[in-house]
């Protein structure tokens, strides 16, 4: 019998985490010829969200879970649920029912077809404004416009992924982690589904809008020098246009004298220009600040608890990395 891991991040989801557990053991209920692992990354909940995860692993033997040592944030949570998963395939999917576990067995079936990534892909966003649904879609249509792999609109983390890209995705371990684009950079045989997004069943969103802007900064500068580039060329064309502009001044004087008349424009060209080199050294210092994390060589995340005592996937990276230093 073949099992299956169902990966769920959670943060602070205690109005909604029992829905989650009942609605997977329904579904997961149904699909008999497979065996389930329930694996629960809690990412440094401050409310009831663990010991609500431990009540339902005294009930039931298919849950599991992983407990951080604090909120690295779900990009690292799914990297710890990737570290620690034993299923054949794994299956991502948010705690706050979104996301409809009904769509298992079609992941499943095509799997099963031969199928490594089976992704899913809203077809529609119920309970949200139509703001955002366009700020989303321009953002992965400029993100597939930079990118130099393949990033499917539409298609966030619920997924089937088999065995071999869950270990391929567990040998990347920065840190400015943006997975989506992973998906498409580990490549393999991929399969598009379709389903509904739903109103979250219970609770708040935990994506604020900084957050938001942080995974779309690291979704361009994870995957694109363009930004580099296209300031690159902007310098290249206004020190052009300086230079056409300083010859015509030359001149102009030789031949007209001096005079204090274009003080204003003056002003305007220099704070201009000092903007836009403020602006260039701000994308520099972004991959600067990349470059200099990843050289830290820091885990990505720390374990508080793991249901099954076996803290040491982690720690094994890094005594794996101590004994070659040696």
């Amino acid at each position: 019998m073949k099992t299956i891991t169902i990966l769920i991040p959670a943060y602070n989801e205690e109005a909604v985490i029992d829905k989650m557990y009942e609605k997977l053991d329904s579904v997961c209920g149904g699909l008999s010829q497979y065996a389930f692992e329930f694996l629960f990354v809690n990412d440094g909940s401050t409310d009831r969200t663990l010991e609500q995860i431990k009540a339902f692993k005294e009930k039931d033997s298919r849950v599991q879970y992983v407990d951080l040592s604090r909120n690295f944030g779900k990009e690292t949570a799914m990297l710890a649920g990737f570290d620690y998963a034993k299923g054949d395939a794994l299956i991502i999917i948010d705690a706050d029912l979104q996301q409809p576990p009904e769509t298992f067995a079609e992941m499943i079936h095509w799997w099963e077809e031969g199928y490594d990534d089976v992704y899913a892909v809203r077809k529609d966003r119920e309970g949200e404004t139509w703001v955002k649904k366009w700020t989303s879609e321009m953002y992965y249509r400029v993100l597939q416009n930079v990118a130099k792999v393949k990033v499917y609109p539409q298609a966030g983390d619920f997924r089937l992924l088999d065995k071999k890209c869950v270990a391929a995705l567990t040998q990347l371990r920065e840190h400015e982690r943006y997975t989506k684009g992973m998906y498409g950079w580990i490549g393999f045989k991929k399969k598009e589904i379709s389903y509904i997004a739903e109103a979250r069943a219970a609770g708040e969103t935990k994506w604020k809008l900084s957050a938001l802007m942080n995974l779309a900064l690291n979704g361009i500068t994870s995957y694109s020098t363009m930004p580099l580039r296209i300031w690159s060329i902007i310098g290249f064309i206004i020190s052009m246009f300086a230079f056409v502009y300083l010859t015509i001044e030359i001149i102009r004087t030789m031949l007209f004298g001096t005079s204090v008349a274009g003080y204003p424009s003056l002003i305007a060209g220099i704070l201009f220009l000092g903007g836009i080199q403020l602006i260039s050294l701000g994308i520099i210092g972004e991959y600067l600040g990349r470059v200099f994390v990843e050289t830290k060589e820091r885990p990505v995340y720390f374990i508080q608890e793991y249901s099954e005592k076996e803290m040491k996937k982690e720690m094994d990276v890094s005594d794996d990395k101590d004994k070659e230093s040696h």
